[in-house]
């Protein structure tokens, strides 16, 4: 299993989506990264990535992604990749990477009215541990 930590923007404002069978709820979102260079002309050059990212646990989805996350904010992700495969209507089979969230942190810090839960909500293995090495 790859574990992955990605930092950047979300796209729009997250969907919460009940699962058919079960009713529970999950969150899907997608994150999108940029990454700055430079050329080897010597020119500034820019690219951003976006990822799938979909949260199944119920709690996390409703309260406080649902609650909190809105497109623009700046957030922190941590989880595992899977791939994801699909048939369309077409018939044409499609393949794509998600990433399954395991923690979540938003550092957007603009809206005030959000208190104390953005930050007491932890994300799992937190960025700020003692590294030991």
């Amino acid at each position: 299993m790859q574990s992955v930590i990605i930092e950047g923007y979300l796209a729009a404002d997250p969907s919460i989506l009940a699962a058919q069978g079960s009713g529970k709820k999950r969150a899907s979102f997608r994150v999108l990264e940029t990454v700055r260079f430079r050329r080897g002309d010597g020119q500034m050059g820019e690219r951003t990535t976006g990822f799938n990212c979909i949260c199944f646990n119920e709690k996390t989805a409703e309260d406080y992604i649902g609650a909190y996350a809105r497109k623009g904010a700046r957030v922190v992700v941590s989880g595992h990749v899977e791939n994801d495969t699909w048939t369309g209507k077409d018939g044409t089979a499609h393949y794509d990477l998600r990433l399954i969230v395991e923690g979540l942190r938003i550092k957007d810090r603009h809206d005030r009215s959000a208190g104390p839960a953005l930050e007491e909500t932890p994300m799992g293995g937190g960025l700020d541990d003692e590294i030991p090495f």
